[in-house]
C-alpha cells in the first residue's frame, strides 16, 4: 500500500473510526500521530497500534482541534521532520429542531467539524507539498443527504465536502490530493455521546436495516479500509472525491 515510513496525523483518534484508522496505518508501517482529548482512550489507541505492529512509531498528542491546530502540526514536524497524510476525523454531532436549537450549537459544531479542518489543512499544506502527500477528510452521508433534527451537523458536513473539493483544486497543481469519505451509520459512540440511551440506540440500529440498502450498519474498519486506500498510491489519480461508505444509504429514500 506504499504507506511504510509515511507520517500520518489522525485527529479524533481516541475512539471509533479514528482509533481503528490509526491501527490500520500502524499495521501498514506508517508513523502515526494520534490526536485526541481523552488521554486514557488515546493510550488505548496507542496500545492497539503497537499490538498491530510492535515496530510502529506512535506519537500521541492530547489536544483539542478547535484550539490546538498549530501545536499539532508543529509537534509532528518537530518529531518526524515531515508530514505525508492528514486525516481530519475529529467531529461532533448535536441534534435538535430549528425551533429549539440556538446559534451557539451551530458555532460549536462548525468549530469542530469545519473550522478546525480548515486550520489544520492550511497549516499542513506546506509540509504535504514537500512530500507530495494527501488529505483524507471524514465527512458523513449527512453531507450528501438531508435529515431532520440534525441541521447543524448536516450543514457542517456539507461544508466539509465543499472544502474538500475546493482544496483539491487549490492543491492539484502541487500534486497533493484531497478526498473525503462519507460514512453512513457506523458502530461508534457518536450517537451515545449525543444523548441516545442504550434502548434508543438499539432501536435506531434496527431502523437502519431499512435505511441502508445492504440491510445493516457499518463497522469502523470498513471506513478505515477506504481511508487507507485513498491515502495510498493506489488512489494516485483520485482527488476531490466524496466517497460514500454507507451500505447504499445515499441511494435510498426512506423517511
Amino acid at each position: 500500500m506504499s504507506l511504510a515510513g509515511k507520517v500520518v496525523i489522525i485527529t479524533g483518534a481516541s475512539s471509533g473510526i479514528g482509533a481503528t484508522t490509526a491501527e490500520s496505518f500502524a499495521k501498514h508501517g506508517a508513523k502515526v500521530v494520534i490526536v485526541g482529548r481523552n488521554e486514557a482512550n488515546l493510550k488505548a489507541t496507542e496500545s492497539a497500534c503497537k499490538a498491530a505492529n510492535n515496530k510502529a512509531e506512535i506519537l500521541p498528542i492530547i489536544a483539542d482541534v478547535t484550539v490546538d491546530a498549530e501545536r499539532i502540526i508543529k509537534t509532528t514536524i518537530d518529531k518526524f521532520g515531515q508530514l505525508d497524510v492528514l486525516v481530519n476525523n475529529a467531529g461532533v454531532l448535536e441534534s435538535g429542531h430549528i425551533l429549539d436549537v440556538d446559534v451557539e450549537q451551530l458555532d460549536r459544531v462548525l468549530n469542530t467539524n469545519l473550522r478546525s479542518v480548515f486550520l489544520l489543512t492550511k497549516l499542513a499544506a506546506p509540509h504535504l507539498i514537500k512530500t507530495q502527500g494527501n488529505i483524507v477528510n471524514v465527512s458523513s452521508i449527512a453531507g450528501l443527504r438531508s435529515f431532520p433534527n440534525v441541521s447543524t451537523y448536516c450543514i457542517s458536513k456539507a461544508a466539509l465536502d465543499q472544502l474538500t473539493k475546493c482544496i483539491a483544486l487549490d492543491l492539484a497543481d502541487k500534486n497533493v490530493r484531497v478526498n473525503a469519505v462519507n460514512p453512513g451509520v457506523i458502530i461508534t459512540d457518536i450517537h451515545r455521546r449525543n444523548g441516545m440511551s442504550e434502548e434508543e440506540y438499539a432501536a435506531y440500529l434496527v431502523r437502519c436495516k431499512e435505511t441502508h440498502a445492504l440491510g445493516r450498519v457499518g463497522e469502523p474498519k470498513e471506513v478505515a479500509d477506504a481511508i487507507i486506500f485513498l491515502a495510498s498510491d493506489k488512489a494516485s489519480f483520485i482527488t476531490g472525491a466524496t466517497l460514500p461508505i454507507d451500505g447504499g444509504k445515499h441511494v435510498m429514500c426512506p423517511r
